[in-house]
């Protein structure tokens, strides 16, 4: 075995001591070539392998985008994901500026944005937050041209599979036209690393489970996943063009504390606290891929440091710094058993009470169009390349979020 700070995809048998030792050897060697940062993040990557497959993944990639010190641009900052996000970065990160950018449109209650924002501003840190639209070209040039971000984080998106039915104007306007502008400013200022959100739904109706990345994705069934796909295809086509290493990661059904209201297990708690009917979709017969928000975030912080290599090909033209990764739970839950999970917890922290009638506000009914009947993340790259894959069990994710939803009740 080579031994390099670029180890990667080195899969040995357990079972096999020789090659045990000689992973032993590279191992120490990438160690001690490490900084004091690098070592405490290589004995954490060790420390959580999953102990129960029988093989050890020493991989790591090397991480060539150093954060400390760096201007990082988060787009969709007062969203559910990228207000966790602009949160762990103060929280692990010594000196960062973060630039927020969101438009806080009403396609949810919008005190939940402010509520997210209030929380990031209380931490005291080089932060900055611009109310803006991604579709504004001139706004998003003059972020790029006055801040100078290293790492972009584009998770601004019009999102909802639903909704995307009735306007898909929307999508539009913020995933094709937004994306756009931040791979045009790309273009034009040099970043080390674009990381943006994608999305489960690229998978449309395929039949083979887990989802992989290896799979084709040219079959959407929604304009929401549509526009998704397109994001890919068009961050490909500007790191081929334009050597800009670019990451894209498919997120999997994003489930936690102050998450979106239009989600089904944050949706369903309104409806039932109302004494209203929660509708089941396809009789109950769907699976998700529930993947509790920390996960994400884990998992975003760990993509943004390591960038696509920049090569040159065999033409003398780039290869394209691209890749995509699934982020999921590996994990897919079946939709009734979720809902028993959910009024369980939401009984437990006294949200319910002991004796609501959950039967009585239940409707079962056919599946809707845009919908699909299981989703299921293939995450064995992102194992492999970042020695991390989510694992919050289902039940732990929804106590957070009912303990969570009591406070919110009570604050209301």
């Amino acid at each position: 075995m080579e031994i390099s700070t670029q180890i990667k995809h080195c899969t040995i048998n357990i079972a096999q001591p020789r090659a045990l030792l000689h992973l032993s050897f590279a191992f120490f060697a990438l160690f001690w070539q490490s900084t004091l940062v690098d070592k405490v993040r290589i004995l954490d990557e060790r420390q959580n392998i999953n102990k129960t497959d029988p093989k050890v993944y020493l991989i790591m990639v090397n991480f060539n985008v150093d954060l400390e010190g760096k201007t990082v641009l988060v787009t969709g900052a007062a969203g559910f994901i990228g207000s966790n996000l602009v949160k762990r970065l103060f929280h692990t990160v010594e000196e960062i500026k973060v630039i927020g950018l969101d438009s806080i449109t009403d396609y949810y209650d919008i005190k939940i944005k402010y509520e997210r924002l209030n929380e990031i501003s209380a931490l005291n840190r080089d932060w900055l937050f611009i109310k803006g639209n991604l579709a504004d070209k001139a706004l998003i040039d003059q972020i790029f041209e006055e801040h100078k971000p290293a790492v972009v984080v584009n998770l601004a998106a019009q999102a909802g599979v639903r909704y995307s039915i009735t306007n898909p104007g929307s999508y539009i306007e913020s995933n094709l036209i937004g994306f756009y502008n931040i791979l045009e400013a790309c273009r034009n200022n040099e970043v080390e690393h674009l990381v943006y959100a994608s999305s489960s739904s690229v998978y449309g109706s395929n039949k083979k489970v887990p989802y992989s990345t290896d799979d084709k994705v040219d079959n959407p069934v929604s304009l929401y996943a549509a526009t998704k796909k397109s994001n890919e295809l068009m961050a490909h086509a500007y790191s081929k063009l334009y050597n800009i290493p670019s990451t894209g990661l498919r997120f999997f059904t994003v489930y936690g504390p102050a998450g979106r209201p239009d989600m089904a297990y944050f949706g369903f708690t309104n409806k039932l606290v109302k004494g209203e009917t929660i509708k089941i979709f396809n009789y109950g017969n769907c699976k998700r891929d529930f993947t509790y928000v920390d996960d994400i975030v884990e998992g975003v912080v760990r993509v943004m440091q390591h960038a696509p290599e920049k090569q040159l090909g065999e033409d003398g033209l780039p290869v394209p710094p691209y890749t995509v990764y699934n982020i999921g739970n590996n994990q897919p839950e079946n939709l009734l058993d979720f809902v028993q999970i959910l009024q369980e917890e939401l009984v437990r922290s006294g949200v319910l009470p002991e004796d609501y009638d959950f039967e009585a506000h239940k409707e079962l009914v056919p599946m809707q169009p845009g919908d699909v009947p299981v989703t299921y993340a293939d995450t064995t790259p992102l194992e492999q390349d970042f020695g991390f894959k989510p694992s919050t069990p289902l039940r732990e994710g929804l106590r957070m979020f009912a303990e969570w939803y009591k406070e919110y009740q009570q604050k209301s």
